[in-house]
Parts: structure tokens; C-alpha cells; sequence
């Protein structure tokens, strides 16, 4: 992974990003369109390695995926300049399991799975829509901030 070599002095420790990763509940995702950069917010979990996306399958962003898995993930917080921290995550993102998701069991999302119905639905068990599937992203890049170090 390429080291962050900008703004050192109010980078984030590891237990930080990992903090925020596991707190903060919407991320936005940009993909490379053909007629430009296509911007998205969405729902995430970090498992400490990846992270992991479920997105609709009938979607811009999964067209865009599809066609150059290339992306930029952000997920930040904070309201005054003070206040701001956040964690940008780029890499290839990379379709996992059935597409879209079915109930059958997936030992690569069992934990994904597990995470994204406990942060987002308070239960253990994940729900199928028919119409969402996942897709990870093992980061090549992490930069991070956090100007309450300032």
C-alpha cells in the first residue's frame, strides 16, 4: 500500500481509521463514467482489510465498476474546520459472490454480511433484496486527516 506523505502531522494512526471506518455510516463512492466522474453516497463496512460496498446491480455505479473498477471512496465527518476528519480509500473494486445476492450461503461474505446487518439493521442476519450485490475494496492508497490534531 503507497504511504501517505502529505499532511503526516494530522494523519490518522491505523485505530483511528479504524474507528472512524467502523462509526461513520455513509460513504461516497466515484466511479469514472463515460461522459465524466459519477459521484455516489452509499452504505459501507471495514472489516480492518477491506471495505465493503453493497450496491444495486442495475446502476450507474455498477455499469461504471464493470467497465473500470478504478475508484475513490470517502468517508468523512466534522462540521466546523476544526471539527474535520475523514479517510480516502482508493483502489480496484472487485464483485464478490452471486450478482445480484441471493440467501445461499458465501463463506467470502459471511463476515461482510454479518457487519452490514449488525451496523445497519441492529440484527445478524442479512436481508436479500434480489436486487444488490457486494463489491470490495482492498485499498492500494489510504490518506487520511484529522485537523482536530491541528
Amino acid at each position: 500500500m503507497s504511504e501517505q506523505r502529505r499532511g503526516r502531522r494530522i494523519a490518522m494512526t491505523p485505530a483511528e481509521i479504524d474507528a472512524l471506518l467502523a462509526e461513520e455510516r455513509t460513504c461516497r463512492v466515484a466511479t469514472s463514467s463515460p461522459g465524466g466522474p459519477h459521484l455516489t453516497p452509499l452504505w459501507f463496512v471495514w472489516d480492518g482489510a477491506a471495505l465493503w460496498l453493497n450496491s444495486t446491480v442495475k446502476s450507474q455505479r455498477w455499469t461504471d465498476i464493470a467497465r473500470d473498477g478504478r475508484v475513490a471512496v470517502l468517508v468523512d465527518t466534522g462540521h466546523d474546520f476544526d471539527e474535520l476528519r475523514g479517510v480516502e480509500l482508493r483502489g480496484d473494486l472487485k464483485s464478490v459472490g452471486d450478482a445480484p445476492r441471493t440467501n445461499t450461503p458465501d463463506p467470502d461474505l459471511e463476515i461482510p454480511e454479518r457487519l452490514f446487518a449488525r451496523k445497519y439493521a441492529g440484527r445478524d442476519e442479512m436481508h436479500y433484496d434480489g436486487r444488490h450485490a457486494w463489491l470490495r475494496l482492498t485499498p492500494t492508497k489510504i490518506t487520511s486527516w484529522d485537523f482536530r490534531k491541528m
